[in-house]
């Protein structure tokens, strides 16, 4: 009878024990984790992040309640040096079980789009990319100027500058730098193809020759239907060996953004087409796809000059003369429009 009694208690005891365990099991790893945020709650890991930051980072923006049970999990399940670089959302209720799966092989990373605007430089390209992917926006500056990574790319130019095709482009968070530029040089490579090249040729200029005038015409408007037209004349100046004499090259050649005056018009740089004859040395920005088009496909026409008319694109002119009246119609229309706004 005794026998019996303990063999009752032994077995009571370690059906306890057992729920014990499996409560203890599901508390670590399975119980649900809630926040309040409809809409989830976005964590990013970043490179060299230890576990132990990654668990404060999760805790402090509300995905994990118990850190103590999270790290235990992670321990069990050996998950503390597998955890992928990524920017996550966690949806309210996920377990630690659940998370620490998504973490340690980035199933659900989130891909972030980046767009890169027509006619922005390589320094301002870089510190999108520094903002929105978390990346080294000066590694991505210095491979953009290393020439070695650049013939490895099989391009053929002393700086990326003009070849960084403006898109819309997507990545994981922190994606590495080097990955991210060759991305964006195949979708280059894609577009100025073969029949590009024949082109290229054919008005007897190198490509990098073709993006810098492309570079210019994207700075001088962002009119499509003059793209082609402004591409022309320059085209026209360099036949004729006259100064380009283009404002966006001395706007680069200053390095900052705002009003040029007259006296910027003689400093002392080989992008200054004010100074110098032919083309700058290279692109002054990262022209888009239709400006590179222009640059391949100029107008054919007899314009010299041209000025803004004040109220969005340009008068063209086949003289100076001609520039001359063009240039008085400018200044008289940036009078009116002063009048109107102040009255």
């Amino acid at each position: 009878m005794k026998f019996c009694i303990t063999k009752k208690r032994i077995y009571v005891g370690l059906t306890v024990i057992g729920a014990a365990v499996l409560a203890f099991a599901f508390y670590v790893f399975l119980f649900p984790n809630f926040h309040t945020a409809s809409q989830g709650k976005y964590v990013t890991i970043s490179r060299g992040e230890s576990f132990h930051n990654v668990v404060d980072s999760l805790l402090e923006n509300g995905v994990i309640r118990n850190k103590w049970s999270f790290k235990l999990a992670g321990r069990i399940l050996g998950l503390t040096k597998t955890i992928k670089v990524g920017k996550y959302l966690f949806v309210s209720g996920q377990s630690n079980y659940s998370i620490l799966s998504d973490i340690s092989l980035g199933k659900s990373r989130l891909i972030i789009p980046v767009t890169i605007p027509e006619g922005w430089p390589l320094s301002k390209i870089g510190r999108r990319f520094a903002k929105e992917l978390g990346i080294d926006e000066n590694r991505f500056f210095a491979l953009c100027q290393d020439e070695q990574f650049i013939s490895s790319s099989d391009i053929n130019a002393k700086s990326l500058e003009g070849y960084l095709l403006p898109d819309t482009y997507s990545f994981y968070w922190q994606t590495d730098e080097k990955e991210i530029i060759k991305r964006i040089l195949d979708a280059f490579k894609k577009f100025y193809d073969d029949t590009l090249f024949i082109k290229q040729k054919e008005l007897g200029k190198t490509q990098t020759e073709i993006l810098t005038l492309a570079s210019i015409v994207e700075a001088e408007s962002n009119l499509d239907e003059e793209r082609a037209r402004i591409a022309g004349v320059y085209m026209n100046r360099l036949k004729k060996r006259m100064r380009l004499e283009a404002d966006p090259t001395v706007q680069y050649a200053i390095g900052e953004e705002r009003r040029l005056r007259y006296t910027d018009l003689n400093f002392n740089s080989p992008y200054n087409t004010y100074r110098n004859y032919g083309l700058p040395p290279g692109p002054i920005n990262n022209p888009g796809r239709l400006s590179i088009i222009a640059a391949l496909y100029p107008e054919k026409n007899d314009f010299l000059f041209f000025v803004a008319t004040g109220r969005g694109g340009h008068w063209f002119a086949r003289n100076y003369n001609e520039h001359l009246k063009n240039i008085r119609l400018y200044h008289r229309t940036r009078r009116e429009l002063k009048k109107i706004s102040e009255s």
